[in-house]
């Protein structure tokens, strides 16, 4: 098969994945030689139609795989064509793409072809081979077989900026119905291997820093040689959105302790997209993207804005917790509490702050930074470009009160967020 030919089949394959954001990695130059760099405008991002991201060079090894998972469009019993490519090509066709300036990194991921140590290898090979045959210095992100060799995990570490392994479903119940061969006490085994690698790392590199030799007598103290780092973007998941029956309750709870328990960096969501010849366990018709970037807002309030994880969890039943479609999750638990506000913008501490609707992390910086010289006013509110509809009903100040208008029993209705219209992709003629 030609390398175009394979390239268009497994470039397309690896749309699903979303977890390719390229934030948090080292710097890195090619000043002292090499190819590359993870700094300033080296790292772009773009997205598909759909929004999904696709900054990278963002490819499978191969779209062949041994596993069943009955979501998975590369599933073993899929009809869909096949492409491998070699290591080889891989690394060509980074390289190539780099110097004809269209990308700045790499996202590799695969199916499972052999066993999960033989694909692993061929993962780990292409970042061994960029790294050190080319000097390659641009971003890797390596998508790792949580039940491979945990040797192969560590050398994966030495030369990808991040690693991530997919937990797939939110739920154990789901991932045992829909993907059999896969078990969700090895990938989160495989979550806590890198996780200790990557703090073990951090923590050696920071004692590094910290430590001071001298090499010979009456010699000047110089640092000694900072161990080489670990995954420094640290690592990410992806889970699948609307494939079984997890509700929007059971989403936030697993990132939640993902994120507490393996300190990971993202957790990232995919809305199931129907694949052909699907099994009937499947839904027909895909979630409403929506509930996908509702997911995303209520994963920002849990990483940025104080948040709980049971704060944000709608009340229910099991299965029928879901987030609010016609409010983002920090209007919707507003709404919920409102015996809570109106806040004083004078004397609210800023973790109140954050929880006022419309109000981001630099809007409340710029507040504080007022309130230290003087009293807020109603002035100042206008002056923050923000959604004022969605935030005067909550905030009090000099010159502003919202009087009863939280006892409106229509504000809610008053609030609902319009949908946005589709993005469509810019043309290029």
């Amino acid at each position: 098969m030609e390398l175009q030919n394979k390239l268009a089949i497994l470039a397309d394959a690896a749309k699903y994945d979303a977890s390719c954001s390229s934030s948090g990695s080292a710097r890195r130059d090619a000043a002292r030689g090499g190819i590359g760099s993870t700094e300033g405008m080296g790292i772009c991002h773009s997205y598909t139609p759909d929004g999904r991201c696709i900054s990278l060079l963002k490819i499978l090894l191969t779209n062949f795989c041994i596993y069943d998972c009955k979501y998975c469009i590369n599933r073993v019993s899929s009809n869909i064509p096949r492409a491998r490519f070699a290591v080889a090509e891989v690394v060509d066709l980074t390289l190539d793409f780099y110097r004809r300036n269209c990308i700045e990194g790499l996202f590799l991921s695969s199916g499972i072809i052999r066993s999960s140590n033989y694909t692993m290898e061929q993962l780990v090979g292409v970042a061994r081979s960029l790294r050190l045959d080319h000097g390659f210095k641009g971003y890797i992100h390596l998508k790792t077989i949580p039940d491979a060799d945990p040797q192969l995990l560590a050398e994966a570490g030495l030369y990808a900026d991040r690693l991530s392994i997919n937990i797939e479903l939110p739920t154990v119940q789901g991932l045992a119905q829909l993907a059999p061969e896969k078990n969700s006490a090895t990938i989160q085994q495989a979550m806590g291997q890198l996780h200790d690698h990557i703090a073990t790392a951090k923590a050696e590199r920071q004692d590094a820093r910290k430590a001071s030799v001298i090499s010979m007598p009456r010699s000047r103290r110089t640092r000694p040689t900072a161990p080489q780092a670990f995954a420094p973007g640290g690592q990410s998941t992806q889970m699948i959105v609307g494939a079984d029956g997890a509700d929007d309750g059971d989403i936030i709870v697993t990132s939640a302790k993902l994120y507490t328990g393996f300190r990971l960096r993202r957790v990232y969501y995919s809305a199931f997209s129907p694949i052909p010849d699907a099994t009937a366990d499947l839904p027909l018709i895909a979630p409403p993207l929506v509930r996908e970037h509702r997911l995303y807002q209520a994963d920002w309030l849990m990483r940025f804005y104080g948040f709980e994880a049971h704060e944000i969890v709608p009340a229910g039943a099991q299965g029928k917790r879901m987030l609010s479609l016609e409010h983002d999750p920090k209007l919707a638990w507003a709404l919920a509490h409102r015996e809570r506000f109106p806040v004083n913008l004078n004397t609210a501490p800023r973790e109140m702050l954050l929880r006022v609707p419309g109000l981001g992390v630099r809007s409340v910086d710029k507040l504080l930074a007022v309130r230290r010289w003087r009293q807020l006013r109603s002035a100042d509110i206008e002056q923050l470009r923000v959604p004022m509809d969605k935030l005067l009903p909550f905030v009090e100040c000099q010159g502003w009160s919202p009087g009863r208008s939280l006892d409106d029993p229509l504000l809610a209705a008053k609030l609902v967020q319009p949908m946005a219209p589709r993005p469509v992709q810019a043309s290029l003629f």
